[in-house]
């Protein structure tokens, strides 16, 4: 069988433990043999980053500015104990944080649904999507631990040397101090991302910070997407017959979980990273969402929304068989190769994504799944290992 040929290659960012063996596995299973698969290849392992000093991050966002798609497996952000573990010269910062930042991107993420399992909120008939802002707070911070009593101050410093200065805390012994900090350029980024999107997918648009406790950072948000939506998408929003509206973060939930579902949740970043695998979760598995980042600039990188599955991978690293999900990743590289012959105009290869997704969903509608979804499966289901889930898969794509 001729294979499907591609113009131009994908962005191809290899990842880490469990979810890096899978992804070879997805390729060799239900790809390659169908698509002449053209990619630029990051090895975006941990010990990559480590011996490029993580210029090998840096490397792979710019060629997904250049190329404009990139599909990325899961990878390790490292904590104190990662450091020990993988030897480590620094704990380096999060990848996909630098990705999102050289981006400036929103992160769109959405459940997969399948017939047999349905939301355990029992209100939700549509699938929530998640926007979530890809800049700055926690990702981008800076901290610091105080050794003992003293004044920590915010201090801005301007191009002309004028300071402005702030009190933090006047401590009276140990603790610890965070900063963080936002662009106006990017949430303006953020916003027109969402409007964007809800009217491209017309659903309601919701928006929630915390701007009665945080009065200058979170309001900030909330006034620029006030501003935008009155003065670009307001008339649009209204003849689409969707809305907008703005809530604090704590009514958001409240809403939410009393909601029929089927509209988009705009959260900060933080908040985005909770609330997408609380919302994942509740509709089936972590390994049951889609996560897209798309730029101002028309660039997209797909990728799973969850881990690198730690605990499977130490198991499968004694010899053992584990039941890990793969849908997620499946996904990714078929929105990549989805949204690639949508740009290259390239028909059969946006054909074969539509065909390995419902492959993919057939195969667990057919009762056969991993067993993290055979657990709250409705009716009669074969939980199988990684691999016999794949081939399943490959089976019903091959016919």
């Amino acid at each position: 069988m001729d294979r499907i040929q591609m113009k131009t290659p994908l962005v191809e960012m290899d990842g880490d433990e469990r979810t890096r063996v899978l992804w070879q596995e997805i390729k060799d299973l239900l790809i390659t043999p169908y698509v002449d698969l053209k990619t630029e290849y990051y090895d975006l392992g941990l010990k990559h980053r480590d011996e490029t000093n993580d210029q090998v991050t840096i490397d792979s966002a710019n060629a997904t500015i250049r190329l404009g798609v990139a599909v990325k497996c899961a990878t390790i952000t490292p904590n104190a104990q990662r450091v020990e573990e993988y030897n480590l010269k620094q704990m380096w910062k999060s990848p996909n944080g630098t990705i999102r930042a050289m981006l400036d991107g929103t992160v769109f993420r959405a459940p997969i649904s399948v017939s047999g399992i349905h939301p355990t909120v029992r209100t939700w008939e549509k699938p929530i999507t998640i926007a979530r802002h890809a800049y700055g707070d926690v990702y981008k911070n800076s901290e610091m631990r105080v050794p003992g009593a003293g004044k920590a101050e915010l201090v801005f410093t301007d191009t002309e040397g004028k300071e402005t200065r702030q009190e933090i805390f006047s401590f009276k012994g140990p603790g610890i101090i965070q900063g963080t900090h936002n662009l106006d350029s990017s949430i303006t980024s953020f916003a027109h991302a969402c409007f964007q999107y809800a009217l491209s997918v017309k659903q309601d648009l919701w928006f929630s910070t915390k701007d009665t406790i945080s009065k200058v950072y979170d309001h900030c948000f909330k006034d620029i997407f006030a501003e935008i939506y009155e003065k670009d998408y307001k008339a649009a929003f209204e003849q689409a017959g969707i809305t907008y509206f703005y809530t604090l973060i704590d009514d958001a939930v409240a809403r939410v979980i009393r909601g029929k579902g089927g509209f988009i949740w705009a959260c900060k970043n933080y908040d985005g990273d909770v609330m997408s695998d609380m919302i994942a979760t509740a509709f089936g598995s972590l390994a049951m969402m889609t996560s897209v980042l798309v730029s101002p600039n028309g660039q997209f990188e797909y990728e799973a929304a969850h881990g690198t599955v730690t605990r499977h991978y130490y198991r499968y690293l004694k010899g053992e068989e584990t039941s890990t999900n793969p849908v997620a990743t499946i996904f990714a590289w078929s929105g990549a190769l989805r949204k690639r012959g949508e740009l290259d105009n390239l028909p059969d290869l946006m054909a074969f994504a539509d065909r390995l997704e419902k492959a993919t969903l057939d195969t667990i509608e057919a009762g056969v799944m991993t067993r993290d979804l055979a657990m709250i499966w409705e009716g009669e289901a074969q939980g199988v290992t990684s691999r016999q889930f794949l081939e399943a898969i490959a089976g019903r794509l091959a016919e």
